[in-house]
């Protein structure tokens, strides 16, 4: 009986071992999506940008194996405590990364449309704010793999310079709008994928919320520093 119940144990352990692989396979891959993403808009490469488009199916069915890998865990092995934790966190988590694949595939198609437009503005604070993301996203996933707390808290609330990039993004933007309607076009574009990219942050943030949870069982505050003032902001045009 010893025996059968310590195979039984190393079995689960196995489970959800691949069940953290697949996690992080998701991940990688959203990582990548994002990163991919970001460079077509930088490089007005319209090719790779759409190879992130293609690629997209890949996290979505990524997305349904976790799921379903997840219920049949719960259904079979009735996991408790910290296991049962981390099963709903795997599920929580492949959500968030199939957002973010949505997010880095919606500035893909953007980037296409941008790639044939002039050029409105510097694209450098899209570049400052894909690499915030994608260290956020990075830590979050890190965490998971080493069971990290701490290092989970520290990623939710790392949110914060994003949404400063943010602000000053769609400032800039608003502002080329303002002063010569041609821009209105490209700068919307822009925008959106200003949004994106401040949404996945948000994503990361998430990600980094619910591996807290499910190491140590406790919920963070309700509220994260947030900096996102754009909503209320008074813009005026450049004096000559």
């Amino acid at each position: 009986m010893p025996q059968d119940s310590d195979h039984i144990v190393r079995s689960f352990d196995e489970d959800l071992k691949k069940l953290r692989d697949m996690i992080v396979r998701m991940g990688g891959l959203a990582e990548q999506q994002v990163a991919d993403s970001t460079t077509a808009l930088m490089r007005r490469d319209s090719n790779l940008a759409q190879e992130v488009l293609t690629r997209d199916s890949q996290i979505d069915q990524l997305e349904r194996e976790i799921e379903a890998y997840s219920v049949r865990l719960l259904a079979l092995r009735q996991p408790m405590g910290a296991d049962l934790r981390f099963i709903i966190a795997a599920m929580k988590i492949s959500h968030d990364l199939e957002r973010i694949g949505d997010y880095a595939r919606n500035g893909a198609k953007r980037s296409i449309v941008l790639a044939s437009l002039p050029l409105t503005g510097s694209l450098n604070g899209f570049g400052r704010m894909a690499r915030l993301v994608q260290e956020n996203l990075t830590a979050a996933i890190d965490a998971l793999v080493q069971d990290d707390a701490e290092a989970a808290k520290q990623v939710w609330g790392a949110d914060e310079p994003v949404d400063d990039i943010y602000t000053g993004i769609f400032r800039e933007l608003l502002t080329h709008m303002m002063e010569d309607p041609r821009n209105i076009t490209a700068a919307t574009h822009l925008l959106f994928v200003a949004k994106n990219l401040e949404r996945i942050g948000d994503h990361a943030t998430n990600i980094a919320e619910t591996v807290h949870y499910a190491v140590l069982g406790d919920q963070l505050p309700d509220e994260r520093p947030k900096s996102d003032s754009s909503a209320y902001t008074a813009l005026r045009p450049h004096a000559d």
